[in-house]
């Protein structure tokens, strides 16, 4: 089977890692329940930030959020490793931008996640990364972002939300923990 993978905020912790780096470098201390409530994506109205202010400051920190100490989400390597193993084709595709495809899977690679060079689609938007993802032909997709999982409906397709507060309104299989795959995958087959 094809299995495909958005990275950031579906196999690794990268909004709570950059909510507690903006505490950080704002020196502000925001309660974490809040974060845990947010519904949209971005996360710098935590912060009373603009629009503007939050692309601002998201840039700024890129290098920090991505190449860093960001957790990896519990499960995510080991699971892709044993998807791999067991003969499963593996596909990362991220909306991170294009100039950090090399760095991100070098990152990749580092953490131990799987990755072939000829699988790794980077730095699309998310059309672009809808088209991809069609024209792979994918059994199974995995991404937190309602953008991208709204279109995602046709064909043989089985999309898995990784559970975010934010994309919790859609009423597509989730996940909240990747041991939760497996039986999930079981429950698919029958």
């Amino acid at each position: 089977m094809k299995f495909g993978f958005d990275i950031d905020d579906t196999l690794i912790n990268l909004r709570e890692y950059a909510f507690g780096l903006y505490q950080e470098k704002l020196g502000r201390k925001v309660d974490a329940s809040h974060f845990h409530e947010l519904d949209r994506v971005e996360i710098h109205t935590l912060f009373g930030m603009s629009d503007e202010e939050g692309h601002h400051m998201w840039n700024s920190v890129l290098e920090e959020l991505y190449y860093t100490e960001c957790p990896i989400y519990p499960g995510a390597v080991e699971l892709l490793q044993k998807l791999e193993r067991q003969g499963h084709e593996i596909y990362y595709l991220t909306a991170r931008p294009g100039k950090h495809a090399e760095r991100t899977k070098t990152w990749m690679k580092q953490q131990g996640f799987p990755v072939a060079d000829s699988r790794f689609y980077c730095g699309m938007k998310d059309a672009e990364k809808v088209h991809i993802i069609e024209e792979l032909e994918l059994d199974y997709y995995f991404d937190d972002k309602p953008a991208v999982v709204e279109h995602l409906t046709r064909g043989s397709l089985t999309v898995v939300m990784k559970d975010q507060s934010y994309n919790r309104h859609l009423a597509h299989p989730r996940i909240a923990h990747w041991d939760e795959l497996e039986p999930l995958l079981s429950k698919n087959r029958n």
